[in-house]
């Protein structure tokens, strides 16, 4: 055929060339959405991002290919480094959202579908509209928060995971627990020497490392209600609207106490308004504050918990006794933590009797979702063998050792950011557990 000549020539070429980029594009987009290239595209697009990751179009393809393959939790290791899903075009999102409804968040999942519905309404998809019943009419004031089914889980639930599910993390959940869980457990001693329950958290880290597992976690600890708001859900075209339905979500998690009501990229909400040269921005910035001080409502027994990967991005208004007063490092796990984490991931699934403490050992700064990429990794390799020999075997600690090999974490570009910021720009010594961390 004619354009396997093409893919044929362009291969002389690259080869004769190796660093000609154009080249290498030219030949990804004739690979693209041919059956049998996927191992070849999935090659050429990691080479050419290495030299051009800004691209944004070259880890869409990356993504394509990733979920071709089935390589879920790599498809969401790159849309998470990527940040706000409206970088990403409506197609991708629609197959991110496959990848977490697949991985069981449904909440992500959800918030990813309404966003690529509200921006290509064509995209809509059968397998996501059965998931959420998605409708193009969708008012969170006319739903009736009494009767929720499974398919609202997107607006509230009720989660039924604990600490007991969170792997590692021991310094950020007795930190929690100090300051969060035991307000709300003791009550009526807290109120009488005037200390209100509830208030505001903020959560920051580098990302994968299970902000949000958290954030559901401590509301299953305590049996409240959990609110997960997106961006998509707030920011809204036309002027005044943006500030009306933050208002409802704060309205009905207020309705619904206790209640955990979690920002997820809080910073998308809460940037520095200095920094805004639209006035629309800085009037959802101000009914964030306002809600968040209960001026007009009672906020007590309502907690806020938000979560950031760039806290340096944050208002600091937010920071101000009474807001987000409280701020929590969440780092990557510890050998511990990791090690709790692959046996967490792993159970249930065919395995020898695994070295976890030497998996864990050599993990070091990788993310839970790092983890879920490696443990990914190996089972592949594993699913490669069996076909080609026909002969099925369980998960060994060679297998996974081999997967850490094959995957750096995504925690190290963080890190470099967050290090000069903790450096050179950390008077109030917020940044002070991060310096403590690399030590």
């Amino acid at each position: 055929m004619p354009e396997d000549k093409e893919i044929r020539d362009l291969r002389e070429a690259l080869a004769a060339s190796p660093e000609n980029a154009f080249i290498r594009r030219l030949l990804i987009n004739k690979l693209r959405g041919v059956p049998g290239h996927e191992t070849e595209l999935e090659r050429e697009l990691n080479l050419l991002i290495r030299k051009e990751p800004r691209d944004l179009d070259l880890k869409e393809a990356l993504i394509e290919v990733y979920f071709t393959q089935g390589k879920n939790s790599a498809c969401l290791i790159i849309f998470e480094e990527l940040g706000h899903p409206e970088l990403i075009s409506p197609e991708t999102r629609i197959l991110i959202a496959k990848c977490y409804l697949k991985d069981g968040d449904h909440q992500q999942a959800g918030e990813l579908y309404r966003s690529a519905i509200n921006a290509n309404p064509e995209v809509a998809d059968d397998e996501l509209d059965k998931a959420f019943r998605q409708t193009s009419d969708f008012d969170l004031d006319d739903m009736d928060f009494d009767d929720l089914d499974e398919d609202d889980l997107r607006i509230m639930s009720k989660p039924d995971t604990s600490f007991a599910d969170v792997g590692g993390m021991d310094g950020v959940k007795r930190e929690i627990d100090l300051k969060i869980i035991q307000p709300l457990k003791h009550a009526d001693l807290y109120k009488s020497y005037g200390k209100k329950v509830g208030g505001g958290i903020l959560l920051y880290g580098p990302p994968g490392c299970g902000k949000t597992f958290i954030a559901r976690a401590t509301a299953g600890q305590i049996d409240a209600n959990f609110i997960n708001v997106g961006l998509s859900d707030i920011l809204d075209m036309w002027v005044g609207n943006s500030e009306k339905q933050l208002a409802s979500y704060f309205d009905l998690a207020r309705e619904k106490k206790p209640c955990v009501l979690f920002f997820d990229e809080v910073d998308a909400l809460g940037a520095k308004r200095s920094d805004m040269r639209q006035s629309a921005g800085r009037n959802v910035i101000n009914q964030f504050l306002a809600e968040l001080d209960g001026i007009n409502d009672n906020n007590d027994g309502l907690l806020i918990i938000g979560a950031t990967n760039v806290p340096w991005h944050l208002d600091t208004a937010f920071r101000r006794p009474g807001r987000f007063d409280r701020i929590i490092f969440v780092p990557p796990p510890d050998a511990d933590g990791r090690e709790a984490i692959l046996k967490l991931k792993l159970e249930g699934k065919p395995q020898e009797k695994v070295d976890f403490a030497k998996v864990a050992k050599k993990t070091k700064d990788f993310s839970g979702a790092d983890l879920n990429a490696v443990i990914d990794i190996a089972i592949e390799g594993i699913l490669e063998e069996a076909i080609r020999t026909g002969t099925p075997r369980p998960v060994s600690t060679k297998d996974l050792l081999a997967a850490v090999d094959r995957h750096r974490p995504s925690t190290t570009e963080w890190f470099t950011t967050a290090k000069n910021y903790a450096m050179f720009a950390n008077k109030s010594g917020l940044y002070d557990d991060i310096l403590k961390y690399l030590k």
